[in-house]
């Protein structure tokens, strides 16, 4: 059974992951694990692009699901919700009236290292 030290420390090491990927790709992080109240956004980004809103999911094999499929609606419904908070917080005024994305990387962690899918405007939030 995996325990909860065992759990962060592989969400720890994705989001480590998912970030040397972004920055490799031109992204600067603007922030890591941003919160607001019992909200939070794993990485925010920015590239030419626009400002990015990641969802980081990383998963140790034998899996039972892609990670990228615990992004529920109602994940993503937070997220946005987040995003809303950040975008009015003055570190998302500074941005000004730039394009946003919500995007998610899946990261597998294994032996060989980590094997990360990146998935660009994965969703649109939904106004609700």
């Amino acid at each position: 059974m995996v325990t909860d030290r065992e759990k962060k420390q592989t969400g720890k090491a994705g989001e480590e992951a998912a970030c040397r990927f972004l920055a490799d790709r031109g992204h600067v992080i603007l922030a890591r694990n941003w919160r607001s109240g019992h909200l939070e956004i794993d990485i925010i980004s920015m590239d030419k692009a626009g400002i990015h809103f990641v969802e980081v999911k990383t998963r140790r094999p034998p899996m039972q699901a892609l990670p990228q499929e615990s992004v529920t609606p109602g994940k993503q419904r937070k997220i946005a919700a987040a995003a809303a908070r950040y975008l009015a917080s003055g570190a998302g005024r500074q941005t000004g009236d730039m394009e946003c994305q919500f995007d998610i990387i899946a990261v597998t962690l294994s032996e060989g290292g980590a094997g990360i899918e990146y998935y660009p405007a994965a969703f649109w939030p939904v106004c609700v």
